[in-house]
């Protein structure tokens, strides 16, 4: 089945901007990745609106389209996120998002001024969705789900850009870290592009081989959940 054009965009912007690249990388796992992805690379005006949109898009056709409040960007490469992706949502659809907010932490609490370490709409008796790029171990995203819990939010999602659909590098070979979460929290997990989407989009745009690289990655540490 063909890609969503919103997705082939992202892909083509992510490529094209060096966010998505394709060789040799070693990972914080110690794994040898044929393809590394850095949300963070989007910086520029022609980069960072696919990525939006593709942010905005995912969310709206996604079950969490309607169930959430706020959208929450844990610090610090959530921040940009939060605040340009809900006002993605805005332009896309004013109507049905006008009422929605957006709010993110600091890494220190602020013990003068408004004080406290969340920034924005406050999360107490709100449906809140976390945005962020990817998930690695988890870790991060468990410390905002507990921050959310403690401000007295509950929490009803997550979106990144990527679902590298790996295993864990300490788990039972089966089950990936947004799979763990998922299970943990029986929450949706949703995200704008999979590694199968990655190997879809990019035939024709990048070589036989790289894709074999892939390929033969995905065969090795692909995860069954």
């Amino acid at each position: 089945m063909a890609l969503p054009q919103y997705k082939k965009d992202f892909l083509k912007a992510a490529v094209e901007g060096g966010a998505l690249r394709f060789g040799s990388f070693e990972l914080k796992s110690k794994r040898i990745s044929p393809y590394f992805f850095n949300a963070g690379d989007f910086y520029t005006g022609d980069l960072h609106e696919p990525i939006m949109d593709a942010y905005a898009q995912t969310i709206a056709d996604s079950e969490l389209g309607d169930a959430f409040d706020v959208i929450f960007g844990p610090a610090y490469k959530g921040i940009p996120l939060a605040a340009t992706v809900f006002y993605a949502l805005i332009k896309m659809d004013r109507a049905r998002y006008r009422k929605a907010a957006y709010s993110f932490d600091r890494k220190e609490a602020k013990d003068h001024g408004e004080g406290g370490s969340i920034v924005g709409s406050p999360l107490k008796g709100k449906r809140v969705l976390i945005i962020d790029d990817v998930v690695s171990a988890g870790t991060a995203k468990r410390q905002a789900i507990d921050m959310i819990r403690a401000a007295g939010g509950t929490v009803v999602g997550i979106i990144v850009a990527l679902d590298r659909q790996e295993t864990l590098p300490d788990g039972d070979g089966k089950t990936s870290a947004i799979g763990q979460l998922r299970n943990e929290y029986q929450i949706p997990i949703i995200s704008i592009v999979k590694l199968d989407d990655i190997i879809d989009g990019m035939k024709g745009v990048i070589s036989d081989a790289d894709i074999k690289q892939i390929e033969e990655y995905r065969t090795r540490f692909g995860a069954s959940d």
